[in-house]
Order: structure tokens, then sequence, then C-alpha cells
């Protein structure tokens, strides 16, 4: 099932990067920034002209926020402000009885089941719509469909209940958009099906950002249709929080009512290192033991200040991404081996996600005169979060396939320094052919998986195209490799023979 979002906005920090029109990122040639409210960009005239009658409402909009605003830094309104803006603006350019409105207003409301910590971002949010859209009193919303205080509620706590993550062909989160079609399908911790945007080649720009819902797994006829409304890579405890503070539901699916023995999102190697593993230990149940040969966790206290530091340096870390990526890059690599020399498993939380970001922050941080040093060093984080994720999804997972997928892509950049020393049988990553064999498997394998995650129908999608051109690639140099040792081997028994 494949539908165009109703609307769709990106994060103010990619407004500079991706075109407000299809989503696509930006080319060589970069893209053309709109002259008037100089805040949106598109690839090419006709990206702009084509979202010209959603952009000229929000264009004047942007103008008389930028020039009101207190401080740069607060110069563009959030994501979930223009997205509104464009939901009230399309209301009113399709009409208040079309059925574009109406699947608006059918999408589910939480309004009179708020969470007490939802009223003041609702209420923030509600005054910074008004401010937004230039009204002044509550009759002059009345043109968008909204008789009452309790309408605009309605409104954004549709907004909230039903928004998606709008990311790029590779899985990155770049902002928000709204598919009431498909805002219909129910939560799972353990989803038969996944929301991506493939960008396949066969899809015109007009038909982008283009939503697919694709199936995981067969699901039988009657059978319902679920997704994930959160990251199911974090514990039980922590989707809870989320599902219940955002959608006001607690979650009876099987990976949440199944009593795990240990759940590897919250896991702990064996203390004695027979290779089990052991669960992490709480303040309300500090009795750890090793599920394979019953050892006691001892250093309980150190593993839970090792948890919490990590969380809260996670926090922090991600905070700092995009305002000071240095800083948030000396804290991951600090934290990382703290979190590893606790005992936390690659899959356990918030060991992952660090992980996750600290390959993200290398790669950002890739000097363009590369070393063997830092080239390695990503190979071995990546390979640490790729072997953290196939405990957690499943074969197939688009989030699992891409992780894969970019190792397979690291470990095939050639080598800037490659050691001149025999090889260590149990060196990671290793150099030279076996280097290159093993980034052939990773990206095959890969490839398998995105066919899955991302549609066979899309070929694997965009990142699918780029692993299968990354494998011929291979395949070539590997078989230039294979025939140069062959003719060594040829030339060396005919000299032999020559004597």
């Amino acid at each position: 099932m494949s539908v165009l979002p109703h609307v769709s906005v990106l994060s103010t920090q990619y407004l500079d990067q991706y075109c407000s029109s299809c989503a696509a990122p930006a080319t060589e040639a970069g893209l053309k920034r709109c002259p008037r409210c100089k805040t949106v960009y598109y690839c090419n005239q006709a990206c702009q002209n084509r979202d010209w009658a959603w952009h000229k409402h929000e264009c004047s909009a942007l103008q008389k926020w930028a020039a009101s605003a207190p401080s740069q830094e607060v110069s563009v309104p959030g994501d979930a402000v223009r997205c509104l803006g464009r939901i009230l603006w399309g209301s009113q350019k399709e009409g208040l009885d079309s059925n574009w409105a109406k699947e608006i207003r059918m999408m589910q409301s939480n309004r009179s089941s708020l969470q007490p910590s939802s009223f003041e971002s609702h209420t923030h949010l509600a005054h910074s719509v008004v401010r937004y859209l230039g009204v002044s009193s509550p009759g002059e919303l009345e043109p968008f469909g909204l008789r009452s205080a309790g309408d605009l509620v309605d409104l954004i706590s549709r907004f909230t209940t039903n928004t998606f993550t709008l990311t790029s062909f590779s899985l990155t989160p770049i902002g928000i958009c709204i598919a009431p079609t498909v805002a219909f399908a129910n939560h799972s911790c353990d989803p038969n099906a996944v929301i991506v945007f493939p960008r396949a080649s066969g899809t015109p720009t007009s038909r982008e950002p283009l939503l697919n819902l694709i199936a995981l797994r067969d699901i039988a006829a009657g059978k319902e249709v679920r997704i994930a409304y959160v990251d199911t890579t974090l514990p039980k405890r922590l989707r809870h929080k989320e599902l219940k503070e955002t959608y006001n539901f607690t979650c009876l699916c099987k990976l949440c009512i199944r009593a795990l023995p240990v759940d590897p999102r919250e896991a702990l190697w064996c203390p004695k290192g027979c290779g089990g593993t052991c669960p992490l230990p709480t303040e309300e149940d500090n009795l750890s033991r090793c599920v394979k040969c019953k050892a006691v966790v001892t250093n309980v206290d150190a593993v839970l200040d090792a948890v919490r530091v990590g969380q809260e340096a996670l926090d922090k870390a991600t905070s700092l991404q995009f305002r000071d990526p240095a800083k948030a890059k000396q804290l991951t690599a600090n934290i990382v081996p703290i979190l590893t020399s606790a005992g936390l498993t690659p899959s356990s939380h918030p060991l992952l996600a660090m992980t996750h970001l600290h390959q993200e922050l290398l790669i950002a941080s890739l000097p363009s005169s590369l070393s063997q040093e830092s080239l390695d060093e990503v190979i071995r984080t990546a390979a640490k979060y790729s072997a953290g994720l196939q405990g957690l999804l499943p074969k197939g997972h688009p989030v699992r396939a891409v992780a894969l997928g970019e190792l397979g892509k690291l470990l095939a950049v050639d080598e800037p320094a490659p050691p001149t020393d025999p090889p260590q049988a149990a060196k990671f990553p290793p150099s030279g052919p076996p280097r290159l064999k093993l980034a052939y498997e990773s990206l095959v394998r890969a490839h398998e998986e995105l066919l899955v995650g991302f549609g066979k129908a899309n070929d694997g999608g965009h990142v699918g195209r780029d692993v299968r051109d990354a494998i011929v690639r291979l395949e070539k140099e590997l078989g230039v490799w294979t025939t140069g040792i062959k003719n060594t081997l040829e030339d060396t028994i005919l000299a032999q023979q020559s004597k």
C-alpha cells in the first residue's frame, strides 16, 4: 500500500538540505531557496510551482514569524506548528466539506483523556499555531473549521496522535507527515508491517514523498495489519511510558505480555564469561543470575550507575548532535566503553542507542584525508550496532537491513594504509581480500533484507539500488583479484617447470 501524505513538513535543521515539496535530498547543484521567505528550499522550479498552493499562505506567515522572533534561534517555527498550519490552510484550499478535510477530522482524538503531562505542551502548541496563522480572536479561526478553543485542542490531539515520522530513503528522520488512511493501523511492539519512504525508481517526483506500508511477513486474511508507534528496540518500560503519554494506552501485544528469561534490550553478559546472559538488575529487583550457568551478578550498584549515567549522556549527546557535534562525539566516545565494561550486551539500552549515535557522529566527522584508524573505528562501531539489532528485529526489518548495508559499504571503502604485518585471525576488521569478502557477504545479506523491508516491487528502494550497485562493483574487484592470484600461481608453476 502506498499513499501520498495529506501534509508533510521538514524539521527545521533539514529545511536547507531537502526539498520542501518532494523531500528529495540536495544534489551537487544544490537547492533553490524561496526568494520571499528565504526559509524553504526546492529541487527546481517544478517542485516550487507544485508546492505553491500550500506555500503561498505559509510564505507570508514565515516572514511575519521571523520578523517578530526575539532571536535567530527561534526565527523559524517548529515542524509541528508548520504542519498544523498546512493542515488548516489545506482544509481551506480543499474545502471544509471535502473528503480531504473529512479524513483529517476522522483521525482519532485523545482530547478527553489527555495525560496531565500533555497539558502544557498542547497549550503552548495552540498559542503558537494561533500566532502563526496571524489571528487575534477565536472568531477568526472559523474559516479553518475551528469554532471554539476545544476544536483547536481536538485538532492538536489528532495531530499528535496520528503523526508519522517523515524519513529519508535511508531512514534518517527529516520531518513529520499526516496520512489519515494509514493512521488507522494499530500498534504492536512486534509489528507485522512498517512505514517507509523508499523513493522507488519508478515513482514520479510529483508523487513524492510517497509513504509505503510494507508487510514484513505474510499476513493471513482477516488478520490486523499492525505497525510500531514507538522505537521497538527500547525496553518495555520506556515503550509503555511513551505510548501512555502520547497515545494514552498500555500495549498488550505478545512481546509485552510474554515473560522472557532475559529481554535482550535489558541484558548483561554472564559475569563468569560462560557466554550466557543475565537480566539487567533494577532498584526494585537487584538479584540477577545468568540463565545458563546461574552465576550471580555481584557488581549491581556499578551496573545501575553505568546505566543511569549512560541514559543521561545519551539524552545530552542527542540534544547536542547538531548544535555541538564535537562535544556530542566526545560524550559518546567516553560512555560507550563504560557501558561495555559494565557488561551490557550490544542490544541493551542505552548501549545500542549510544552506539548508533556514536556511529553517526563518527561518519559525520570523517576527515577528507581518511586514515586507516578512523575508518576502522567507524567499521567496528557499525558492526557492534548491526550485531545489536540482529537479536531485536526480525530479518527484513528496514532498520536492520540499512544498518547491515552501511556496514558492508564501510568495509568496501578502499583502505588508506592497510597493515603490512601478517593478518591476525582474531583482528577486526580484517584487511585485504578477507575484508572485501566480508563486505561482499554483508552487502548480499543486506540486499536480501532490503527487498523485504522496502518492498520487492520497489527493488529495495533507493538504498536497495545503492547496495546492488556496490555488490556489482565488489564482484568485479574480487574477480580481478581472483584472476590475479590465478595468473600468479600459473606463472610460478611455469617458472618451476622451466628450471
